[in-house]
């Protein structure tokens, strides 16, 4: 049985959006030294909520040979679920079970003197050289071995007998701010930290440092590879504009299972925050916090629904909300959107986001597991 509340992935949308990246790279100018760059398909999460197995199978169909995603237990799920293509790990390593890396085939992040030591230990215990991407901290000051101390902390690494150096890479913390000088900052800190790559005697097979806002913002860090999260799955990250063909991924929607009169003066929902001032007329929708729809929407948020946007009013309930459907005629068995198109009508993830002060990424991270995903 599928429960009203569905989240539709279209994995020919996908792939379209995948091959538009990799096109839009091969038409970097001729004067671009070496190759176009390729791409780094992000997965992590769940693949952003759209669900990792599917979406990394699609993306392998579609050309990936390099995926990414947060941790060794994603990594092995990808693995369980048949993904061939090359696997990196972003996350730290620290606390995790490194079996995982040799059982797995993974390619881990070293970010940390200590991560060097411990995949080290444990490659000499399987006795296999592994390849791993050494990540350089610019700025954002979470993981990665400062781009200013390199000459202390990288000599150990590169001395390391089991490990072998495949990439080098950094993650820029203002991509998505255009008016920030840190992104030019941390641009000019990584060309200087890979000559002291080079200069202690590391060769990586190749760089990345753009994810999908630095990938839009500016060619001069797409480097060997890019590695693109948001815009695989149709969505442009806000304040940014882009002219890639990109089809949203996700539709989110639901059915109306009752109609409601209220009088006015009368309160719905929780906390009695919704007081009819006219004679109103609600629907009810089954779905709610527990599947990943945010607080915020009632009284900011709208849904589509007879080709109209209907706003979500009272409170977002565990398992349903209400909306607003005054002077339409609507029935139980309606078809209900909160991400999506109807009749010529579109609420897409980044209106979603700006109306409840947030970002796109969350919401369609927070998709909740009991939502099924139907893959077309």
């Amino acid at each position: 049985m599928v429960r009203p509340t569905v989240a539709r992935v279209d994995l020919g949308a996908l792939a379209s959006n995948y091959r538009a990246i990799v096109e839009s790279l091969a038409r970097e100018p001729a004067d671009r030294e070496g190759a176009p760059a390729g791409a780094i398909a992000v997965v992590k999460a769940n693949a952003y909520g759209h669900g990792a197995a599917q979406v990394a199978r699609t993306l392998e169909d579609a050309g990936a040979d390099l995926l990414a995603c947060a941790d060794i237990e994603e990594g092995a799920a990808l693995r369980a679920s048949g993904v061939r293509a090359d696997i990196l790990i972003f996350g730290a390593l620290s606390v995790s079970e490194l079996d995982g890396l040799f059982d797995g085939r993974l390619t881990p992040t070293i970010s940390t003197p200590s991560a060097a030591r411990a995949v080290q230990a444990a490659a000499a215990r399987y006795k296999q050289r592994v390849r791993y991407h050494l990540k350089i901290d610019t700025g954002l000051n979470r993981l990665g071995f400062r781009f200013d101390n390199l000459r202390r902390t990288l000599p150990e690494l590169l001395a390391s007998p089991n490990l072998e150096m495949d990439a080098v890479y950094t993650h820029f913390a203002t991509a998505d701010e255009p008016g920030s000088a840190l992104f030019e900052q941390q641009r000019l800190r990584f060309a200087h930290a890979l000559g002291e790559v080079a200069a202690l005697g590391g060769h990586p097979g190749f760089r990345h440092a753009a994810n999908s806002a630095a990938f839009l913002r500016d060619s001069r860090v797409w480097f060997e590879r890019v590695r693109p999260g948001l815009l695989l799955y149709g969505i442009v990250p806000p304040p940014l504009a882009s002219t890639l063909p990109l089809r949203p991924v996700m539709s989110l929607g639901s059915r109306v299972v009752a109609v409601k009169g209220m009088r006015v003066g009368e309160i719905s929902g929780y906390g009695a925050r919704f007081v009819a001032e006219r004679p109103t007329t609600l629907a009810v929708v089954p779905a709610g916090y527990a599947d990943g729809l945010d607080l915020r929407l009632a009284g900011r948020g709208a849904v589509l629904v007879r080709g109209r946007r209907a706003p979500i009013v009272g409170t977002v309930c565990m398992d349903m909300l209400t909306v607003d459907v005054t002077g339409l005629t609507v029935s139980p068995g309606d078809d209900v959107v909160f991400i999506g198109e109807q009749d010529g009508d579109r609420i897409d993830v980044r209106e979603m986001a700006a109306a409840i002060g947030t970002i796109p990424w969350e919401i369609v991270c927070r998709v909740g597991t009991r939502i099924q995903r139907v893959y077309s």
